[in-house]
């Protein structure tokens, strides 16, 4: 049976700002390994609802990818909005904000299990104008 759906699952309810059904898809004893979210299912659940979803009221998550391999779903999400409201301590910019991610889900049951991921966050804290990207100079970029 294909766990597939759960990425689309997974989309569908943050973008529509579900949180009851994106709690329904994490298995009781699920493990998060991000460092942005506290341990557990509930510090999922309040990552998204009450850091991302607030600060970005058009906020939407597109499935780019996803590929299964027995319990293993690795999934590509992109995130958008626009920032209008505070973020991690950050004052809002008015300016749209696109996140990637790539994650690596276990399921057991149907369910998420355990969970890692790889964020493109220097990129989010720049368009966030929490952080700059320098230009390298010429003389750093020689041999």
């Amino acid at each position: 049976m294909s766990n597939r759906n759960l990425a689309y699952r997974f989309a569908q309810t943050l973008t529509e700002r579900d949180e009851v059904g994106y709690a329904s898809l994490l298995h009781p004893e699920y493990v998060n390994h991000n460092a942005f979210a506290a341990p557990g299912k509930a510090g999922s659940v309040s990552v998204f609802f009450q850091g991302f979803v607030p600060a970005l009221p058009d906020f939407r998550v597109t499935v780019e990818d996803v590929y299964e391999d027995g319990d293993t779903l690795i999934g590509r999400f992109k995130y958008s909005g626009t920032f209008t409201e505070a973020l991690m301590g950050y004052a809002p910019t008015g300016q749209p904000i696109q996140m990637r991610s790539i994650d690596i889900w276990k399921v057991k049951d149907g369910l998420i299990t355990e969970h890692w991921d790889e964020l493109n966050t220097l990129e989010v804290f720049v368009q966030m104008g929490a952080a700059t990207m320098n230009e390298p100079t010429a003389q750093e970029v020689q041999p």
